[in-house]
């Protein structure tokens, strides 16, 4: 047999894994939010439960008490399990073109986000090189590009929704505009920032050998940038998927996530609201991974470390 000892090494071995040891910070923050959330959810539904019970005039213990928190049909908070359940059950219980799919839903969702997001992320990117390289522009556009987060897009949304379909532009593009106007404004900020890191010393080396304007942009501004880039990438592209879900609940959208969002809220569907919202976070950070990877593919072709 083997010896305690041993067992004690062995687990103290998994522990220093290089992979559990780098995300073991977050594994623990994430046991403890979920301990917080099932403790919440007894709590905000043990009231619900109760009076169920006593319109039955029915006994009841604490571990039915307990139990009924935890497996109510329509729960104030739904515990973890009920979501991931109604999750699994919205993703592989139905066709994936089925209006009752997650999949349908997020797709939806998902092609309106990545519109969005190339549109404001090219427009960010231009804004950001004439910023730079136009000191007018610097002092007079950029406070009114910071000055345009500043109103909510709750009140922006409709106001776009009800122009752009006048002009007969419905569906796809009113939603995308709405995320590129959110994304746009970190990748702007972002780049300046880039664009302007290299120290004053590097641009007048630059000079120094004749250089162009297009040399020191590409050669020395360019790859100096590639880092802020990616960081307000990352941002932009989460903000991105807000947008587009932000721009389907003003419009009643029959698809999307916004759209489960709203139906679950007019019908009561508590479940189908989380579910949502954690199909709202696995795209999330299913974006963010996929910009993350393109950083390090850049990066590696830069030369970089890994």
């Amino acid at each position: 047999m083997p010896s305690p000892q041993g067992g004690g090494e062995k687990q103290r071995s998994i522990w220093r894994h290089p992979w559990i040891a780098d995300r073991a910070p977050v594994l623990v923050a994430v046991a403890v939010l979920i301990v917080i959330w099932y403790v919440a959810a007894i709590l905000m539904n043990m009231s619900l439960v109760r009076d169920g019970f006593e319109r039955e005039e029915a006994e009841y213990t604490v571990a039915d008490l307990i139990e009924g928190t935890l497996s109510a049909e329509r729960p104030l908070v739904a515990a973890p399990h009920q979501v991931v359940a109604q999750f699994v059950d919205s993703v592989f219980g139905y066709p994936p073109d089925s209006p009752r799919s997650l999949v349908y839903h997020g797709f939806v969702t998902l092609s309106a986000t990545l519109v969005g997001f190339l549109l404001g992320a090219a427009f960010g990117i231009i804004l950001a090189v004439l910023i730079v390289h136009m000191r007018t522009l610097q002092k007079s556009l950029l406070p009114w590009i910071i000055c345009s987060q500043m109103v909510p897009i709750l009140a922006v949304a409709p106001i776009i929704i009800v122009v752009l379909g006048a002009l007969g532009l419905r569906g796809l593009l009113p939603k995308s505009i709405i995320s590129a106007y959110l994304c746009f404004f970190p990748i702007v900020i972002g780049m300046v920032k880039g664009l302007t890191s290299p120290d004053p010393i590097q641009r007048d080396l630059m000079h120094t050998w004749s250089a162009t304007q297009p040399q020191i942009f590409w050669k020395l501004r360019c790859p100096a940038s590639v880092p802020f880039l990616f960081a307000s990438l990352k941002v932009a592209v989460t903000i991105s998927l807000i947008g587009a879900i932000v721009g389907e609940l003003p419009t009643g959208a029959q698809a999307g996530i916004g759209a489960r969002l709203l139906a679950g809220s007019y019908y009561g569907q508590t479940l189908q609201i989380w579910a949502a919202l954690l199909a709202a976070s696995l795209l999330a950070a299913m974006l963010v991974g996929i910009v993350g990877w393109a950083e390090r593919l850049t990066l590696r072709h830069m030369g970089a470390r890994p």
